[in-house]
């Protein structure tokens, strides 16, 4: 070989693989809160697919689905500690570590609608309290999602706050319970595989499970034929955060496509999900056995005035906690939203 060809051939080479790694100048690791096969989570593999598509393969995000590298609550930890430079999950498990992470993460009886929790988080300060939560703990949030709101599963019509008086129900113990019991329902203790047997035997007259296709997949809507939908009552706000160091050294261009690729995502997300949901209610609707109550906004924002009470219960137990009551009410004052 002439070396004059050789030389081209080696510069060209070199060209290419320096291109290779120009390509993927950032490479991440992130963990999930949800399994592999989960819809959530394979929405989640769509963002970072996305991302890379929108940095021109600058950012690669590899997704691990749950327990891949540590437990599900632990994930906030291994970031700081630089185990895994991300997470995708529900704020609620730090809440032993603050309970603001709790009442941010689901404030019961809060949103009638994503939106509502997506413009908080956008120009009601939400994004701001986020910051100011998780970055003493090493991390720096981006942005949020949400599965969506969560469906009531009951036996009996449920028109309204008066209807849940003495309503022996299943709810999670915390705030969920708290507010349900505030509101004068009966809450009970019951893992989630007991459901559909205590409803079907009566122990119980409803339950706060999940959303409305998976309850109508399981069955649940024929055993107890009033479900409530849309929900009045939880949706889980799903973080998207990583180490707060990795991203202060990230060029502004990347920082944004970051935050305008889980914008996208959250909204792909929530009608997605929503999606499923409409095609389950259509198909209980036709069945005939099946009626489906939708609350008014006056009735939600009866429930929603039952709820800040105990927020403010969970306010008192930390200075951050505080602050999230003081911000979030503020928020759905203005937007008139409380009664």
């Amino acid at each position: 070989m002439k070396p004059i060809l050789k030389s081209v051939l080696t510069l060209a080479a070199t060209l290419a693989l320096s291109g290779i790694a120009a390509a993927q100048d950032y490479s991440f690791k992130f963990q999930s809160s949800d399994p592999a096969g989960n819809p959530n989570f394979e929405l989640q593999q769509g963002w970072a697919k996305a991302l890379g598509e929108k940095t021109g393969g600058k950012v690669k995000v590899e997704l691990l689905p749950v327990g891949s590298v540590v437990e599900h609550q632990e994930t906030q930890d291994a970031i700081a500690a630089g185990i895994l430079d991300g997470h995708i999950t529900d704020t609620s498990y730090f809440a032993g570590k603050d309970p603001a992470f709790a009442l941010i993460a689901n404030p019961v009886g809060a949103w009638s609608d994503p939106q509502q929790m997506f413009d908080f988080m956008a120009e009601g300060g939400g994004k701001e309290l986020m910051n100011e939560l998780v970055e003493p703990y090493g991390l720096h949030f981006i942005g949020a999602t949400t599965p969506g709101l969560e469906a009531f599963v009951s036996k009996v019509p449920l028109d309204g706050v008066d209807d849940l008086k003495g309503l022996k129900l299943r709810a999670p113990e915390g705030l969920v319970q708290q507010v349900f019991a505030a509101a004068g329902a009966a809450p009970v203790n019951l893992p989630g595989s007991e459901v559909f047997t205590s409803l079907d035997k009566g122990v119980i007259e409803a339950a706060d499970y999940t959303v409305f296709s998976t309850n109508q997949a399981q069955g649940l809507n024929d055993v107890a034929p009033h479900p409530v939908y849309p929900g009045f009552h939880s949706m889980p706000l799903v973080e998207i955060s990583m180490n707060k160091e990795k991203w202060d050294a990230l060029p502004d261009d990347i920082k944004a496509a970051f935050e305008e690729t889980v914008a996208e995502f959250a909204q792909h997300q929530v009608a997605e999900l929503a999606k499923s949901d409409l095609e389950a209610v259509a198909a209980a609707k036709e069945g005939g056995k099946i009626t489906v109550h939708d609350w008014s906004a006056e009735e939600r924002a009866k429930f929603r005035k039952i709820a800040i009470g105990e927020w403010e219960k969970a306010a008192a137990k930390s200075q951050n906690a505080q602050k999230v009551y003081e911000v979030l009410t503020a928020y759905l004052t203005e937007k008139g939203l409380v009664q």
